[in-house]
């Protein structure tokens, strides 16, 4: 018979190893103001808003990314590794503090809060006030990107386990139970902070608000689960240092908050001048004007591109557009195209009986009919009755489309080296172009910098013949702005960059880049100069490129 034991003095290794399980909980006896089953409530609800905010603050920097520097695969692929890098890094660090896990916890949600919280704004203030994004990684705003993903990797990694050894102190159970719970808890917080982000933080608050307002949840609800339930963990000056670096974050936090939208401001008036006239967020993008009043050019960026540039687009729409209108043009479908200038050019050919624009962003459209400058310089071409726009993604529109319904299609879309332009200038694209093709039609492509990006030109040149397309190149010099910027940032930027724009004609059989003699003629634009052009493009070429498809892209970013 085995005798019963007395019970372990207070305070003795037995003891703690009865209450917290072998090892003890390397202190003193842990006393819950609450129940255990509560103690656990609270702590796995803590890991489910902090993944909710840890997945916002990485969504928010991969947004910065793409935004700042052009939304390319590898740029999000470097801010994603290297946050993943660090989390593994901050685990490692956190064993050290497991003796400390409420103190440790409480400090790195603070710090979470003000590095997460804060890196929108302070990214985008070195953006706008420096605009410093050429050169390699290790140069200047790049390299502050890559020092807040690591930051914020490393403050993520640190939370698991010290919140595994918190919630083992409530109640020791073994380690894969405890890790499963924890994991439910986090996934299901990922879950809900990577729906939140696109869904309602983004469209309701924008990304610098939005990554405040997470901030403050951060501090809050770290800041309550460790001075609230694990209070008597703490010594009376941790708990005071607790405190207060957590309402200093808050100050920060909520001191931002109302200082946003003069900083917004501001910023724009360092990037664009203190001439912005229209500043907008639509379901699709920032849409931004400059200028159109006492005679000063017209600029429209969208996402921080320059798509329209006063002193440009004419020579830009006139190439673009005049080549393509000779021969029948009865039916001519426009793809993007939302500022209506590609429309005025089309317009002007006399027999043109409809035009259908097909353009993703209603915002564009609104801005295109009612803002005084924007319409006149589109001579109001879409209130043109002959003119139809239909809302829409211009890939899923093509595949609902009439077969051979188009004479002309002009496809007036961005740079194909930004990844969500990838798409419309793949084979598929083009493949439902040709679709939709009368058999005498012509589609004419814009195609990005032809001298400095000849690869991504020539691209589109092999990507359209494998199509089953015959084509033509041909470029228009002499461009000052930048206007119609690939995956490069504003236009101080790539008027440095880029010289010219580059255009494709491609038709079943064998186009030839020629101005029509019954039509109006171009006024930068002559049957000799477009002669020039079609050999400078073709001094360029890079042969032996494969086309581009929508599971393999072959555009730069």
């Amino acid at each position: 018979m085995i005798e019963p034991q007395a019970p372990a003095p207070p305070g003795s290794t037995q003891s703690r190893e009865d209450a917290y399980g072998p090892g003890g909980d390397h202190g003193s006896p842990l006393c819950l103001p609450v129940r255990q089953g509560t103690g656990r409530f609270l702590v796995l609800a803590g890991v489910f808003v902090c993944a909710a905010c840890g997945l916002v603050y990485e969504l928010e920097l991969v947004a910065l990314a793409a935004y700042l520097m052009g939304d390319s695969v590898a740029q999000t692929s470097v801010v994603l590794s290297v946050m993943v890098f660090a989390m593994g890094i901050g685990s490692l660090a956190a064993k050290g503090l497991r003796r400390h896990a409420a103190a440790g916890f409480g400090t790195v949600e603070a710090a979470l809060a003000l590095v997460g919280g804060c890196s929108a704004m302070a990214l985008y203030a070195v953006f706008a006030w420096t605009g410093d994004w050429g050169g390699v990684w290790a140069n200047g705003p790049r390299a502050l990107l890559v020092a807040f993903s690591l930051t914020t990797g490393l403050l993520i990694g640190a939370e698991v386990p010290l919140l595994m050894e918190l919630i083992q102190r409530i109640r020791r159970q073994d380690a894969g139970g405890a890790v499963a719970d924890l994991s439910a808890a986090d996934y299901v917080g990922a879950l809900v902070g990577g729906l939140a982000f696109p869904f309602l933080l983004l469209p309701l608050l924008g990304q610098l608000t939005g990554a405040l307002i997470t901030g403050a949840v951060n501090a809050v609800v770290g800041g309550a689960l460790v001075l609230g339930l694990f209070r008597r963990d703490l010594t009376v000056r941790a708990r005071r240092l607790l405190v207060g670096a957590n309402v200093c974050v808050l100050v920060v936090l909520a001191s931002a908050a109302v200082l946003v939208d003069d900083f917004e401001r501001a910023a724009r008036h360092a990037m664009y001048g203190s001439d912005v006239r229209v500043a907008l967020r639509t379901d699709v993008q920032e849409v931004l004007l400059t200028g159109g009043r006492d005679g000063r050019p017209l600029n429209l960026f969208l996402d921080g591109r320059l798509r329209v540039a006063g002193r440009d687009e004419l020579r830009y729409h006139e190439a673009l557009v005049h080549p393509a209108m000779h021969g029948p043009r009865g039916r001519v479908l426009v793809l993007g195209g939302g500022d209506g200038l590609a429309v005025r050019e089309v317009l002007r050919h006399p027999g043109v009986r409809r035009v259908d624009v097909v353009e993703i962003d209603a915002g564009v459209v609104r801005l295109a009919r009612r803002d005084p400058a924007l319409s006149a310089l589109n001579a109001h071409a879409l209130d043109d009755p002959r003119v139809r726009v239909a809302t829409a993604d211009a890939f899923d529109w093509l595949r609902g489309a009439p077969p051979a319904a188009y004479d002309v299609v002009v496809s007036d879309l961005p740079h194909p080296g930004i990844t969500a332009s990838t798409k419309l200038y793949s084979q598929e694209f083009y493949g439902l172009t040709r679709r939709v093709l009368a058999p005498a039609g012509r589609l004419v492509v814009h195609g990005g910098a032809v001298e400095s990006r000849p690869r991504d030109f020539w691209t589109v040149d092999a990507t359209l013949r494998a199509a089953g397309l015959r084509t033509a190149a041909y470029r228009a010099s002499g461009r000052r702005d930048g206007f119609a910027a690939g995956p490069d940032r504003g236009a101080v930027a790539t008027a440095h960059a880029h010289r010219d724009w580059g255009f494709v004609l491609a038709a079943r059989n064998a186009p030839v880049p020629r101005l029509d003699p019954s039509g109006p003629r171009p006024r930068t634009l002559t049957d000799s100069s477009l002669a020039a052009d079609v050999r400078a493009a073709e001094r360029t070429r890079v042969t032996g490129l494969p086309p581009s498809t929508l599971v393999h892209p072959r555009y730069g970013g």
